[in-house]
């Protein structure tokens, strides 16, 4: 077996433990949100133990207006990530203020973008892999003359590409829109990526999926321009756990969380072991697609389901039960290099977030795995 990619492990002396923050870290600061003091949120990272967060740099509003005060419109107003309807935010200063904290407290950062939608409509104007790659470069000047490079974890130039939500931009041929595998797709993404690369030789690059992910779809595709594999999986969307459940990914009206607050936990307690099967199946293929491309995995994104929230009859025990048995499997696996306890580590999910000793045990156990060799 060849020896795994450095670039990003010659950075770390252990797996770190890795949040998201995504979009909220911005769009959520009105009084209660969460992020509203971001030194509060920050020590309340570093004290249940984690090393990085994942954020949004919106390298699409960077590079058509740094400090120009841009309307979000929101992509949902079910879920607790950024705000439920629009909302107002300037990127910068705010960005490299927000990594100047994190460096203060030895947090690293990852850089990522959802694309958010703005009312000019900015993230329809990426027309062309290059395109893709100028913004990222204008946000890498922005942090590089703020000193702040040496902050920067990794670089995932979109998350979940290429779902039309997060890249309504391009526009994919050959297959399913939803394949990251086509050949436009995986073009256009290492034009993207090597341009990037040739500015910024030292830091890692990749691109975050979360469809054609299944163990058949992975053998023998090996995208070698990336530094390493960024997947993120749940248990409810690799089952039928969530269409038992009636659970629809519904973003403008609360049927999804009404059944998810009678059917979810029901549902894992009448065979746990019998879910945990299942997922362990794609937790056990990333690893060996990790050995087989020789690239680390990092997630930031999973394990049980994708949303959930503070919300009543939504009990967090399951969700956290799941978890922690996925962490210490891809623990287990030697072949993580950045693991996430779930989607939710973030302040304005509360019912997750206070539980301060869950969060350390699970940060403890995944600082003391191995890294990929």
């Amino acid at each position: 077996m060849p020896a795994t990619n450095q670039k990003l492990l010659s950075k770390l002396q252990h797996p770190l433990a890795i949040t998201m923050w995504d979009f909220s870290w911005l769009e959520r600061r009105w009084p209660g949100a969460g992020y509203e003091d971001w030194d509060e949120a920050l020590d309340g990272l570093v004290e249940r133990g984690y090393d990085a967060v994942r954020i949004d740099g919106y390298p699409h509003l960077v590079a058509a207006g740094p400090e120009r005060e841009w309307d979000i419109i929101a992509p949902w107003n079910q879920e607790d990530w950024g705000s439920p309807t629009r909302v107002r935010v300037r990127v910068l200063p705010a960005l490299t203020e927000f990594i100047k904290k994190c460096r203060d407290r030895g947090l690293r950062v990852g850089l990522s973008t959802w694309f958010q939608n703005d009312t000019t409509r900015q993230h329809l104007l990426i027309a062309s892999p290059r395109a893709h790659a100028n913004i990222w470069l204008s946000v890498l000047d922005h942090i590089g003359r703020a000193g702040l490079l040496d902050s920067i974890l990794y670089l995932d130039l979109c998350n979940e590409w290429p779902l039309n939500c997060w890249a309504p931009f391009f526009k994919n041929t050959g297959g399913n829109d939803r394949d990251w595998r086509t050949p436009a797709s995986l073009g256009w993404l290492r034009e993207a990526t090597e341009i990037i690369r040739a500015k910024h030789p030292s830091l890692p690059l990749t691109t975050s999926f979360t469809t054609c992910i299944d163990p058949s779809d992975t053998n023998g595709v090996d995208p070698g321009f990336m530094d390493f594999l960024a997947i993120h999986q749940w248990m409810g969307s690799a089952t039928e756990f969530n269409e038992r459940a009636g659970y629809h990914f519904e973003r403008f009206e609360p049927t999804g969380f009404e059944n998810l607050a009678l059917y979810a936990d029901k549902l894992y307690r009448s065979d746990p072991d019998h879910w945990k099967r299942l997922l362990a199946v794609h937790l056990d293929s990333f690893a060996e697609w990790s050995r087989a491309t020789a690239k680390p995995l990092v997630t930031t994104e999973g394990w049980a389901i994708v949303d959930y929230k503070d919300w009543p009859g939504l009990d967090w025990a399951w969700v956290k039960e799941f978890n922690a048995w996925a962490v210490e499997r891809v623990v287990a696996s030697g072949r993580w290099a950045a693991i996430c306890t779930s989607n939710f580590c973030g302040p304005q999910f509360r019912g997750m977030w206070r539980d301060i000793a869950w969060h350390r045990d699970l940060t403890e156990k995944i600082h003391a795995g191995k890294l990929p060799a």
